[in-house]
């Protein structure tokens, strides 16, 4: 009798033991897939918070360059062995304006650094329809680069990038 009840026992615990495995499945993970954002990358990060990264610190650099130039031409060269307006005014107040040019860069470089190292360039969104969504009307304002979470920091992450001309999440 013992041992019918033994068995009765065994194959009871074996059968919830299977019936529980198998409804235990693993969770699976999102597609991990390239997202196309916009087939147009032109115009992604016109935008951007400081707006001096980029081809803007130059555009902001020559602008320097350019008054320095005007500056240097109206006045009269410290050098006494250079008269004004001649060709050898000309060539210092270029080699004036390309140190206040080359200077200005190396700022604005400096500048970049220290904000990429205090602003950690992160999105995070709860879905994939709603990144792709926003990212999509605010493509002016993402910086190629950004880190996008969606679905929590557990979540694989993704970066906003160019492929082929056209803006695109991808997994990292």
């Amino acid at each position: 009798m013992r041992s019918v009840v033994l068995a009765r026992w065994t194959v009871l615990l074996t059968a919830l033991a299977v019936a529980s495995a198998g409804c235990s499945h693993t969770q699976q993970q999102p597609d991990r897939r390239v997202y196309v954002i916009s087939e147009d990358a032109s115009g992604v990060g016109s935008n951007v918070e400081s707006g001096t990264g980029g081809a803007g610190a130059e555009a902001y650099c020559r602008e320097l360059e350019k008054q320095s130039f005007k500056r240097c031409w109206r006045r009269k060269p410290k050098e006494p062995s250079i008269e004004k307006h001649t060709e050898n005014h000309h060539k210092h107040c270029v080699s004036e304006s390309l140190k206040v040019f080359m200077n200005c860069i190396k700022e604005q470089e400096e500048l970049e650094r220290q904000e990429s190292q205090s602003h950690k360039k992160e999105l995070h969104f709860p879905t994939m329809d709603a990144a792709l969504g926003w990212l999509r009307e605010h493509k002016t304002e993402v910086a190629v680069g950004t880190v996008v979470i969606v679905g929590g920091l557990a979540a694989a992450p993704y970066v906003i990038a160019i492929l082929g001309g056209a803006l695109v999440l991808a997994p990292l």
